[in-house]
């Protein structure tokens, strides 16, 4: 009688569909699976210098693996492009190109979101630690830095999303700034 009823009870469970744990590797492979798209976005820096923080809006594109573009629209129109080390900015009639190569911890910052964006785990697990929260539907990833020179820059980054998109990246930089910025995904027609 009572193995019929734990062989009952193991057949009931068998047929329970299987919820696999949600964890960094599976965020890592839905993010992965993301080629890339285009986004509208509105970030406010909190800076400890001024009473409001400073509102911009614009939008961003991604390319996976490695090419980044932000257009800044409001309050001053500004480009940042990222494909793969160089940073190049483009404000007014201005232009500055950076080779992110030779300053690992610029890098290091730019690989938090490029690493996230691709779901590059091993990119990621190089400068910071990672711990995840929530489910597939509504995730946040909190990225601590692991080496002190990127310590002695940023305290946290906090990123959120959904399945495989991201929403915001909020940074705390260890002079107590920070910035918060959401997006929102633009259904390309």
């Amino acid at each position: 009688m009572i193995n019929r009823f734990i062989g009952g009870l193991l057949l009931a469970l068998l047929a329970l569909p299987s919820y696999a744990a949600f964890d960094v590797g599976q965020l890592m492979a839905d993010l992965a699976k993301h080629k890339g798209g285009k986004a509208k976005f509105v970030e406010k820096k909190y800076i400890s210098l001024l009473d409001k923080p400073v509102l911009s809006t614009g939008e961003m594109t991604y390319t996976a693996p490695d090419r980044l573009e932000k257009r800044t629209l409001t309050p001053k129109p500004e480009t940042l492009l990222l494909e793969k080390e160089m940073l190049s900015i483009e404000r007014e009639k201005q232009k500055l190109s950076i080779n992110l190569s030779n300053q690992p911890e610029a890098l290091a910052f730019i690989d938090s979101i490029r690493g996230t964006l691709s779901g590059n785990r091993a990119a990621l697990e190089k400068n910071y630690f990672l711990h995840l929260a929530g489910t597939t539907e509504k995730w946040v990833l909190t990225l601590l830095p692991s080496e002190p020179k990127i310590a002695a820059l940023v305290v946290r980054i906090t990123v959120s999303g959904s399945k495989n998109q991201i929403r915001s990246i909020e940074y705390l930089q260890a002079d107590g700034d920070r910035s918060v910025m959401s997006i929102e995904p633009v259904e390309i027609k």
